[in-house]
């Protein structure tokens, strides 16, 4: 995530934002085998043994990428890399769980989709005034928890309801994090507007720009 709750989000500096903004390839990639993965979730006739491998990978996938995301600052760039190791940790887990049972791939599922959809609607509504589209980020986790809930719900959880979980989640995230990272390759530019925004009023010598909103020297 680029910010967490307890961040000041309106006093993001464009250092800041071009940090944020770094990202963006990595979520455009994500997105792109996200979707991918979940075409496949959908289209290959699968054992219980060959999905868990393959939504352990997933897993690993997220982690990593999760790891390498740049935040708006150094406590969140920690917290990003605390986060992808443990889902670097539960993919590893899935894989090598020895012959896994129906439940406990529901239970791995669907307890870290009720986590990460948590983290992500704290993160989204912590971005509303860096992210002019930080809803998005909100849709995210509404799409995750209800997900989440859903692998849990059922006890006696079959295959067919484990395929329809992660290939929905896999696909409708994978499409979100597409549109997003191009909102987020232009932050960067929405600091820069927000800066100039009352030069361009015509009230420059009336309002004093904000320090940490200044494009930094190039």
């Amino acid at each position: 995530m680029f910010v967490s709750p307890g961040d000041f989000a309106h006093r993001i500096s464009r250092d800041a934002a071009q940090r944020v903004a770094s990202n963006w390839w990595r979520f455009l990639l994500n997105g792109l085998v996200l979707i991918v993965a979940g075409v496949l979730i959908f289209s290959i006739d699968w054992s219980l043994r060959s999905l868990a491998t393959f939504l352990g990978a997933l897993f690993i996938l997220e982690g990593l990428t999760i790891a390498l995301t740049a935040g708006i600052d150094e406590r969140v760039r920690r917290a990003n890399v605390v986060t992808g190791l443990l889902s670097v940790a539960l993919g590893v887990a899935i894989i090598v769980w020895p012959a896994p049972g129906i439940v406990a791939v529901a239970i791995f599922l669907g307890s870290w989709l009720i986590v990460m959809g948590t983290v992500t609607i704290s993160g989204a509504f912590a971005a509303r005034r860096i992210l002019p589209d930080w809803w998005l980020l909100l849709l995210l986790g509404l799409v995750e928890v209800p997900l989440g809930v859903l692998a849990l719900a059922d006890p006696g959880a079959t295959l067919a309801a484990i395929i329809t979980v992660g290939g929905i989640w896999a696909v409708a995230v994978g499409v979100m994090r597409v549109v997003l990272s191009f909102e987020i390759k232009r932050l960067p530019k929405t600091v820069d507007e927000a800066y100039e925004g009352p030069v361009r009023n015509g009230v420059a010598g009336a309002v004093k720009p904000r320090p940490d909103l200044a494009p930094s020297a190039s």
